[in-house]
């Protein structure tokens, strides 16, 4: 029961994120931004919702258990994660948006996590990705949604590079 609660807790965070990325691009688009990579936007987003109710299912239906050694390091290795996620957050500010909106002309952010990854976010992402079904230890989601995130990661990091201009 706490596992699901939990899984609820970072739904309500998705939410939350929501919220910010969409007074974000209202303010980028405001400030001339223009969006790229909109057709892997919807697979992104299906992933991650069907990621939570992957780990639930899986849970409920094949009873996987909770093994303390292994899913207390992935409660910590999530909220790391999310704490991770959020600095990127901060750190772009008005910039920030899961949705993949340039401004021509901004300066690229340096600072924050931005010092030593490109993506940083999308480290913090392949992370939580895994270690979110092992809390419970879910592992056929974490292997299956692993995958998938590194293919739907492959693309929107290619588009990303592109539209800034690494690529």
């Amino acid at each position: 029961m706490v596992y699901y609660v939990f899984i609820l807790l970072i739904g309500v965070e998705r939410l939350v994120e929501l919220v910010v990325s969409r007074r974000n691009a209202r303010w980028s688009f405001d400030h001339g931004g223009r969006e790229f990579g909109r057709g892997h936007y919807p697979a992104m987003v299906s992933m991650h919702v069907l990621l939570l109710v992957s780990c639930v299912v899986e849970v409920a239906t094949m009873h996987r258990p909770f093994i303390p050694w292994l899913g207390w390091p992935m409660v910590a290795l999530v909220a790391a994660s999310t704490a991770v996620r959020w600095w990127c957050v901060a750190t772009l500010g008005k910039h920030w948006n899961p949705r993949l909106i340039v401004i021509p002309d901004a300066p690229l952010v340096q600072g924050g996590p931005y010092r030593w990854l490109h993506h940083p976010n999308y480290t913090a992402v392949a992370v939580e990705v895994a270690a979110l079904p092992l809390v419970h230890s879910a592992w056929l989601t974490a292997i299956v949604f692993s995958v998938a995130n590194a293919v739907v990661l492959g693309v929107r990091i290619r588009s990303e590079n592109a539209a800034l201009g690494y690529a």
